[in-house]
């Protein structure tokens, strides 16, 4: 909402700005102006300041800069004009203020270099800076007028109280020194921030250096005019140059945001033509004219942010040279941009270029929440599998530990009692069948555990334990097994398991007569694949144990595929990333 301003805040500038115009358009008509400027080149400095500076404050009302150019262009107009006159009237207090008026046009160049272009002094040094100018210029100014004798043919100005050139002469030696130190301490500062900032920042900052030698040429201007009367005529063109072409650079950084929002036109077609959220962080990045820019994605059921794929992504950690702006629609959180700082001064191309991209955005966030719950699935299928293979194998290990040792005991113990009972055969066929059963329900523990969890492949790894588990296959099977070295536990468990599992079904199912496995790691995969030339029909769908093997080798980020016309047999692949 547009707020109410004061009569004086709204007229202020204005006619401030009017009387630096009219001393611009008066100027030619003067003999000479202030640093030797000639009168014509003095009113297009005027022009300059003063235009750029009202594009300046009518753009950004709150930014200093505009101020000061237009307190430099006016005093680079009114104060020669109140010399003039003052020479043409003998008027003593037109002369006092015409070359206060002129001075005070140092200080406002100062003062712009140092607060381009955020419009603030961000710096204790630029704050001392810019004082060491202002005291130069008023305090011991008027210590000068007051001791500053009158020139022949010229009026006294009014504050020539204590007439004394040697005084006048110290204090302006003195004031020349601290402006020369001021604008030369400046002119570093200026050029170590431009070589210390990002390629973006340093698109915006660029005027600085050329400002930074211009305060260099002033002071040269200062020094030179001190000791020899006058200046060069080159060093005077070189300057006046400068002045005319500075506000003007500043200018064009300031409204380059404004100018950049043709690219806001560039990015809908862009977002016309691809709308997709994978394209929308380059099609951002080009309207921005970022190529660093990060884009994340805020997801409220986890109440943090993540990029595209649903990983976290920290948005409030500081880096030199980068900025976060938060994108909000409807009132709650949608996206974040981490960008280069120097977009902070463009906010009408963020908002712009968030506005125009809200739709994506807001698909993008729908995409990442998509990935974030994804992810949470395969963990927690990856935890409930770890946890069956856990289980597994404790109940492997007991089952071996516990009842397969207790049999084996029983075993020994029936054989000592059937050669007790050697000379009755009755009894010792008895003894004998016992033995038999029992041996027969030790070996069908004995694979009941191994199809829990074989500890062959916890002990040796895959390629013994699949070679057990193909010499006990009912078919002849053909294996091949190419591994440099042992995989991760849940890898090999889930191998040993699609292998296991298909031959079962060759057994039960496929009334195959001949089987292949083949193990591999090939191009960051283990590869696992499992054929026979059965009868074929077999499918994923539906309880099956195929469907089992599918969500483990899933749960590895893997993938199962099975191939099973009818009459032509069946070929299982898993491919699990291992790399």
């Amino acid at each position: 909402m547009a707020r109410s301003v004061p009569g004086q805040a709204r007229w202020g500038w204005p006619l401030l700005a009017t009387a630096g115009l009219a001393s611009a358009v008066a100027a030619p008509l003067l003999p000479e102006g202030p640093v030797r400027l000639g009168p014509a080149i003095n009113s297009a400095v005027v022009w300059s300041f003063v235009l750029c500076g009202l594009l300046v404050r009518q753009r950004q009302p709150g930014n200093r800069l505009g101020p000061c150019m237009i307190a430099f262009g006016v005093a680079r107009g009114v104060g020669p004009l109140l010399a003039e006159l003052a020479v043409r009237s003998g008027s003593a207090a037109l002369t006092t203020v015409g070359i206060a008026t002129t001075d005070l046009a140092i200080v406002a160049f100062v003062a712009a270099l140092a607060v381009f272009p955020d419009g603030e002094l961000v710096t204790r040094l630029d704050r001392v800076i810019v004082g060491v100018v202002a005291f130069a210029v008023i305090p011991l100014e008027l210590a000068w007028l007051l001791f500053l004798p009158a020139k022949s043919g010229a009026p006294p100005n009014a504050l020539s109280v204590f007439a004394n050139p040697d005084v006048a002469g110290a204090i302006d030696w003195a004031q020349r020194v601290l402006i020369v130190s001021a604008e030369l301490a400046l002119a570093v500062v200026l050029a170590l921030r431009w070589r210390r900032a990002s390629p973006a920042r340093r698109r915006v900052l660029w005027p600085a250096p050329a400002g930074a030698v211009a305060t260099v040429m002033l002071s040269a201007t200062f020094i030179v005019d001190k000791l020899t009367g006058h200046s060069p005529r080159l060093l005077v063109w070189a300057l006046a140059a400068a002045f005319i072409a500075v506000p003007i650079a500043m200018v064009a950084v300031m409204v380059r945001a404004r100018l950049a929002r043709a690219s806001v036109a560039d990015l809908v077609m862009n977002l016309r033509r691809d709308p997709s959220p994978a394209h929308l962080r380059d099609a951002l990045a080009r309207a921005l004219h970022d190529p660093t820019l990060a884009l994340a994605y805020w997801l409220p059921e986890y109440e943090h942010y993540a990029d595209l794929e649903g990983r976290p992504v920290d948005v409030t950690a500081e880096a030199p040279g980068r900025a976060t702006t938060l994108i909000d629609r409807a009132g709650g959180h949608v996206a974040a941009f981490v960008h280069d700082a120097s977009l902070l001064d463009a906010p009408e191309l963020l908002d712009a270029v968030a506005a125009t991209a809200a739709l994506s955005l807001e698909n993008g966030r729908l995409q990442a929440e998509l990935h974030a719950r994804l992810d949470d699935l395969r963990a927690s299928r990856s935890r409930i599998l770890e946890a069956a293979d856990t289980e597994r194998q404790r109940l492997e290990r007991n089952l071996h530990d516990g009842a397969q040792s207790r049999l084996v005991s029983m075993s020994l113990e029936l054989g000592l009692l059937g050669a007790r009972f050697a000379h009755d055969q009755e009894a010792s066929d008895q003894v004998e069948q016992v033995r038999s059963e029992l041996a027969h329900s030790l070996q069908e523990l004995r694979e009941l555990a191994r199809g829990i969890h074989p500890a062959v492949l916890t002990g040796h790894g895959l390629a013994p334990a699949l070679e057990a588990l193909v010499s006990r296959a009912p078919v002849p099977v053909g294996l091949h097994i190419r591994l440099d070295t042992r995989l991760p536990e849940a890898h090999e468990v889930a191998a040993y398991y699609v292998v296991s599992e298909t031959l079962t079904n060759v057994s039960k199912y496929a009334a195959a007569s001949s089987a292949r496995v083949d193990v591999e790691c090939a191009y960051g995969n283990l590869v696992v694949e499992v054929a026979d030339d059965g009868c074929g029909g077999a499918s994923t769908n539906g309880g099956s144990g195929l469907r089992g093997l599918a969500d483990r080798v899933e749960a590895l980020d893997g993938r199962l595929r099975v191939w099973s016309p009818a009459g032509e047999g069946t070929r299982v692949r898993a491919e699990i990333p291992c790399a």
